[in-house]
């Protein structure tokens, strides 16, 4: 009998026994090995593919290496009904940086200093890039109703350069729940902020940087900002784009600040009461720059595996991970390949682990979809897309799966999960780990408002109760704090560098325990006689509503 009659005659066996979900107890053996993960990473993150860049050589070849093996496993073509590939169009800008020029004037008179001082780039697909107008503070640059909170007080900045900082006005001892209390909430995210300064009809905005409250450090603004962008095609309603986007240093902003007699501690300390209003700095900025413009797509590699009940098949619980990184980059230490190795080619081969096992287990009630997307690190372009256009309603998709940035260290004892305290995933999957000795543990920096800046975001915000799934930092034969400090390391020397290389040593048993655990977890939601829920006061549970009543 071949593996594959062996594999239909299981399949069959369970389901004839009613007990679809019998394979995957707890005493089950795994069917995700860390030897399967270690061989798609290790292509995944050679020099190879360059950085797996959307829309260059590595960008295509990682998209085909997906593609054919999702083939090989057998799990069906996700985008219609012959194609693993959803083609998302991209803009690429790259400013050339001889022509990078930010001057202020007026009360203040300095040449900023692109990357030691500033790191500007096009607000859109142009050209040439321009933004020229008086620099104005307008604190954190929100606008929430529902906080009782308003930074621009009806103030009109249309042709203004805005001064903005980073993350959420900080929560009082009388308030503190105010703005999500230490975490972060939308407003505070610099995508929002951008946004807002759109809507405004502002001419720029740079926002101030500061290591604690941004979540990384300087560099990461300047490797992931300082070369090309990606674009998706801007939507014909939206408001017309600022002319120039960036980030100004503390020390560089306070600088100016002082020259114009202005004191930013001052300055940062009204910003954190209901009654600041934006301040008029005197400061004329003028940031220009000439681009080169390429019209260009990449894609999302999509499949899926088809449940066995047709009541439900036409449900989906979805998995995810980006497979794109910055391809070649500015020169450290010698070293021009940004490869991503744990962000995110560690995520990519685990859920394609997820996806083998999946085509070749026993199937759940419910389909199974994975998505591979692209371009998350220009902005989660590609989830952003999916949720625009998704292969199957929205409204169908049960639950989104992510995994960005997987364990190379070990086993854990616990799990860190985003988003679990805004849906019934989060509870679910505690409870499924529990008796594995497994817990979830609360998110050590909610200030940087992880939830934000993955692509399980992109699919919350179309209303589908998403989680991104990654270790903690309690490893199993490791002292206490053992975790936390290798955290800490690889942020401050490997994110966002070229130092992201694969290494032969790393002990991939914990990607292969996390990979198992998202694996039963999707299986049990795709058998499950309920539907994961968005907590009542989460912000995307109203979406999910209109969207399951236009079904």
């Amino acid at each position: 009998m071949t593996r594959s009659a062996v594999l239909l005659f299981i399949a069959l066996f369970f389901i004839i026994s009613g007990s679809p979900a019998r394979a995957q107890t707890d005493n089950a053996p795994s069917r995700i090995s860390a030897q399967e993960i270690d061989a798609h990473l290790r292509f995944l993150a050679s020099d190879l593919l360059e950085g797996r860049a959307p829309a260059t050589r590595g960008g295509r070849i990682t998209e085909e290496y997906i593609a054919t093996e999702l083939q090989a496993f057998g799990v069906k073509p996700g985008v219609g009904d012959s194609s693993y590939f959803q083609r998302v169009p991209i803009d690429v800008v790259k400013a050339d940086p001889a022509t990078i020029r930010v001057v202020a004037s007026g009360k203040a008179n300095a040449n900023l200093r692109f990357t030691d001082d500033v790191v500007v780039w096009p607000g859109s697909a142009t050209d040439a890039s321009n933004a020229r107008g008086e620099l104005v503070f307008v604190g954190y640059g929100a606008v929430a109703p529902e906080y009782k909170w308003d930074d621009f007080k009806n103030t009109d900045v249309r042709g203004k350069i805005l001064l903005v900082l980073v993350n959420d006005p900080p929560a009082p001892a009388s308030e503190p729940n105010l703005f999500g209390g230490k975490a972060m909430t939308y407003y505070g995210r610099w995508t929002y902020k951008y946004e807002e300064a759109e809507r405004r009809g502002a001419a720029g905005m740079l926002i101030v940087h500061t290591t604690g409250p941004a979540g990384y450090p300087w560099h990461v603004v300047v490797n992931s900002n300082s070369t090309e962008h990606r674009l998706l095609l801007r939507d014909p309603k939206a408001p017309p784009p600022i002319g120039v986007r960036g980030w100004i240093t503390d020390s560089a902003a306070t600088a100016l600040l002082a020259q114009a007699g202005l004191n930013m501690a001052q300055l940062r300390q009204q910003a954190e009461s209901r009654d600041f209003r934006p301040v008029s700095t005197g400061i004329i900025i003028d940031a220009s720059m000439k681009n080169s413009l390429q019209h260009m797509s990449a894609n999302n590699v999509i499949g899926v595996v088809r449940g066995i009940d047709p009541k439900v098949r036409d449900e989906y619980v979805a998995y995810s991970a980006h497979w794109d990184h910055f391809g070649i980059g500015p020169v450290v230490n010698g070293d021009s390949i940004y490869n991503g190795a744990v962000d995110n080619a560690s995520g990519v081969a685990t859920v394609l682990a997820i996806a083998h096992a999946a085509a070749e287990g026993v199937k759940p009630r419910r389909s199974q979809l994975f998505i591979f997307v692209t371009a998350e690190e220009s902005g989660l372009l590609g989830s952003a897309y999916f949720g625009e256009h998704p292969t199957v309603p929205a409204s169908k998709i049960i639950a989104a799966l992510n995994m960005d940035v997987v364990n190379v260290n070990g086993r854990v004892r616990d799990l860190n999960v985003m988003g679990d305290n805004k849906s019934s995933l989060g509870p679910t999957l505690a409870q499924m780990v529990r008796a594995q000795g497994i817990r979830l543990s609360p998110d050590a920096h909610p200030e940087a408002g992880h939830f934000y800046r993955s692509d399980h975001f992109s699919f919350a915000k179309v209303g589908i109760p998403a989680i991104s799934i990654g270790p903690g930092v309690d490893y199993v034969g490791r002292p206490a704090g053992w975790g936390q400090k290798q955290a800490e390391d690889w942020t401050e020397h490997n994110y966002h560098q070229p130092s992201d290389e694969y290494r032969s040593d790393w002990d991939l048993t914990g990607a292969a325990q996390l990979g198992e655990i998202v694996y039963r977890l999707g299986v049990a939601l795709g058998n499950a006689e309920r539907v994961p829920t968005w907590n009542a006061d989460a912000e995307f549970k109203a979406m999910r509503d209109a969207s399951r009543k236009g079904q």
